[in-house]
C-alpha cells in the first residue's frame, strides 16, 4: 500500500524546480499554483499540502481545548519538524518490511469507534463534521501504527534491565506497593452524619446487617447498591474499580484479603459510616497460578531483501513440508530467524500467555496439544508454532519479577525514545525548502 509520496534520489531537485511553476489553459484561464515541497527527507518529501493539513487539524484541536495558539510561524516550524521525524520513521518501517494491511487497519478503526461509544458510521460522520475525511484519518492511523511498530523494535532493543535493578525495585517501598495484590471492588455505603445520635447509628447498623443478610441469601449486589447505597458510585452498582491493598484502610484490606471472588464483607464501620464490599476480581499478590505452555516455533521475517509476500510464501512452504512428515526441529534449525530458539529446534520451552504478543498468544491458547498451527503473522513476522504440553504453576515470584521489569522498562522507554529520535534526526538528510 502506498501511504506517502515516494521519490528517487533525482526527484527532490525536480520537485524543487517545479514548486514555483504555474500552468494555464488559455489566455484568460485562472492561475492555479502547484503543491510545493516543504522538506526533503532522505528519499522522501514532505509536501506543503501535508503541512497545511496538519496545521489546520492541530489548530482546531488546540481551540477546542481552549489553548492559546502560538504564532503561526512557530507552530508551522513545530509541525514541520514533527512531519520530518515521522517521515524518517516511516522510511525505516518500509525498509524493515513493516506493513499494516487493510484488515488490521479496519479493525483498529472499529476499536477507536467503540472506545468513543459510537458505531463506525457515527465515527465517520463525526470526523466529517470536524472537517477531517475518513480516508485521511484512516491513513494517518496507518502511519501511526507503522511508527509504533518501528519504535517497539528499535527502542525496546536498546533498553536493558539488570537483575540488580529488579532486586532494588522489589525491595523498595514503591516496589512493594506496585507489586501488591489488586482488587476490583464494589461497595454499598450507608453514611452516618457527625451529629447522628446513638439511636440513629444503631438503626443504620441494623439496616447494614439487613442488607448483608439479603446478599448472603442471594440478592443482587448491583441492584441493592443502586437502590440503597448512598455512595458516589451507587448508580454504577457501587463499582469502585481496581484498588491496591495499600490504598485501602487497614480493616478494609484485611477483610477483602480473606474473600473469595464474588464474596462480600460483613458491614465495616468507618468514621464515614457502614460499608459492605464485594470482591469482583483480583490480580497480583500471592498464589498466582498461571497456565504455561511448552511451545516451539519457526519465525520468518520480512526484510530489505525479502518482501512480505515472499516471507508468507516461504513460511507456507515450510508448513507444507512439516505436514508431509519432515522434522519440525530440523526445519526450525535450518530456517527460523529467531536466534534464541532456532538452535534448540525452535523450542521456547515453557512460556506464559501474557509473555507473548497477542497473535502468538491467541494461536497458542486455541490449538490442541501436539498440533502444528497454520502460518500466522505478528509484528515480528510469520510464525508456525506447535504446543507440546501445558501445566499450571505458581508464578508469584516470577510474575512479581516480570512486573518489576515491565515497570522499569516503561520508565526507561520515554527517555530512550527521545534519545533515539534525536539520533535518527541527526543521521538523516533533511533539507527544509520553505
Amino acid at each position: 500500500m502506498v501511504f506517502k509520496a515516494k521519490v528517487s534520489k533525482l526527484y527532490p531537485a525536480l520537485l524543487s524546480l517545479c514548486a514555483g511553476l504555474i500552468f494555464s489553459t488559455g489566455l484568460h484561464a485562472q492561475v492555479v499554483p502547484l503543491d510545493r515541497v516543504a522538506a526533503i527527507v532522505d528519499n522522501d518529501v514532505v509536501m506543503a499540502s501535508q503541512l497545511d493539513q496538519r496545521m489546520q487539524e492541530l489548530q482546531r484541536q488546540l481551540r477546542e481545548r481552549g489553548t492559546q495558539l502560538p504564532p503561526d510561524e512557530v507552530l508551522r516550524e513545530q509541525v514541520l519538524e514533527r512531519l520530518v521525524v515521522e517521515s524518517i520513521q516511516l522510511q525505516m518501517g518500509e525498509r524493515a518490511g513493516i506493513r499494516i494491511d487493510d484488515a488490521t487497519l479496519n479493525q483498529t478503526m472499529q476499536q477507536l469507534a467503540q472506545r468513543n461509544n459510537v458505531t463506525t458510521e457515527e465515527f465517520r460522520a463525526a470526523l466529517e463534521r470536524d472537517g477531517i475525511s475518513y480516508n485521511q484519518a484512516r491513513e494517518q492511523i496507518r502511519r501511526e501504527m507503522i511508527i509504533n511498530r518501528v519504535r517497539q523494535r528499535r527502542v525496546a532493543e536498546r533498553i536493558q534491565v539488570s537483575d540488580q535493578e529488579v532486586r532494588n525495585f522489589l525491595n523498595s517501598e514503591m516496589g512493594r506497593i506496585e507489586t501488591a495484590a489488586e482488587y476490583r471492588l464494589a461497595m454499598i455505603v450507608l453514611p452516618i452524619s457527625d451529629s447522628a445520635s446513638p439511636a440513629e447509628v444503631s438503626e443504620i447498623a441494623d439496616t447494614a446487617n439487613e442488607i448483608y443478610q439479603e446478599l448472603r441469601d442471594g440478592a443482587d449486589f448491583t441492584g441493592l447498591a443502586v437502590a440503597r447505597s448512598r455512595g458516589d458510585t451507587a448508580l454504577e452498582g457501587g463499582e469502585l474499580g481496581w484498588r491496591r491493598s495499600a490504598q485501602l484502610p487497614g480493616p478494609f484490606a484485611s477483610a477483602v484479603a480473606s474473600l473469595d471472588v464474588d464474596g462480600v464483607t460483613q458491614p465495616l464501620r468507618s468514621p464515614a459510616g457502614f460499608h459492605i464490599l464485594k470482591l469482583l476480581e483480583t490480580r497480583g499478590g500471592e498464589g498466582q497460578m498461571v497456565e504455561e505452555f511448552d511451545v516451539r516455533h519457526i519465525l520468518i521475517k520480512p526484510s530489505e531483501i525479502r518482501t512480505e509476500g515472499e516471507a508468507a510464501q516461504l513460511i507456507q512452504r515450510i508448513y507444507e513440508r512439516i505436514q508431509n512428515g519432515e522434522s519440525f526441529a530440523t526445519l526450525a534449525s535450518a530456517y527460523s530467524e529467531d536466534p534464541g530458539s532456532a538452535l534448540n529446534g525452535g523450542s521456547l520451552s515453557w512460556v506464559t500467555p501474557d509473555s507473548m504478543v497477542p497473535e502468538f498468544r491467541e494461536v497458542m491458547t486455541s490449538i490442541g496439544q501436539d498440533t502444528v498451527s497454520s502460518p500466522f503473522q505478528s509484528e515480528f513476522g510469520w510464525h508456525i508454532l506447535e504446543v507440546r504440553g501445558s501445566r499450571n504453576v505458581d508464578m508469584t515470584a516470577e510474575m512479581r519479577e516480570q512486573q518489576a521489569i515491565n515497570l522499569i522498562q516503561n520508565r526507561k522507554y520515554e527517555q530512550e525514545l527521545q534519545t533515539w529520535l534525536l539520533e535518527i534526526r541527526d543521521e538523516a538528510y533533511v533539507e527544509i525548502k520553505i
